[in-house]
């Protein structure tokens, strides 16, 4: 996924940073954001979803989905990662989303009958490049670093 600069007065450019065809980011230094959307995520079965997210953490870029992750496949993703992680390379990911709003309150009964809560904006990163420094309901504060 290319990323998106501004020109210098601040209009969308469209030009785009690093190789479009592989959506790697530039030799500037610079970190690259890949926005996803919930409509793209819509469309993909777990493992598709996994693959496009790890693959962008991978090459170092934060990922931000509009909708975050359903519970199990926030776990297979995390499963997915444990079983990816390298010591001379690939390190983990990071991972925080909004707090989700249920359906309704009835709690682990409302769950069991099919209610569940509805994630919100997820970040997720390379664990050696974004650090979470404060996070609420209705905040998520990371540090992120070059390498």
């Amino acid at each position: 996924m290319p990323g998106i600069t501004t020109d210098d007065d601040g209009e969308s450019g469209g030009s785009q940073t690093g190789n479009p065809s592989d959506g790697t980011a530039s030799d500037d230094g610079g970190i690259q954001i890949d926005m996803i959307s919930a409509e793209r995520m819509d469309g993909m079965r777990t493992m598709e979803k996994i693959r496009l997210i790890l693959d962008g953490v991978h090459d170092g870029n934060i990922v931000i989905l509009e909708q975050g992750l359903s519970p199990e496949e926030e776990s297979k993703l995390i499963e997915v990662t444990m079983s990816e992680i390298n010591p001379d390379g690939f390190t983990g990911i990071e991972i925080e989303t909004y707090p989700g709003k249920t359906n309704n309150d009835g709690g682990f009964f409302g769950r069991l009958i099919g209610n569940s809560e509805t994630n919100k904006l997820t970040v997720i990163g390379p664990a050696n490049r974004i650090e979470t420094l404060h996070k609420d309901e209705t905040l998520i504060s990371t540090l992120v670093t070059r390498t």
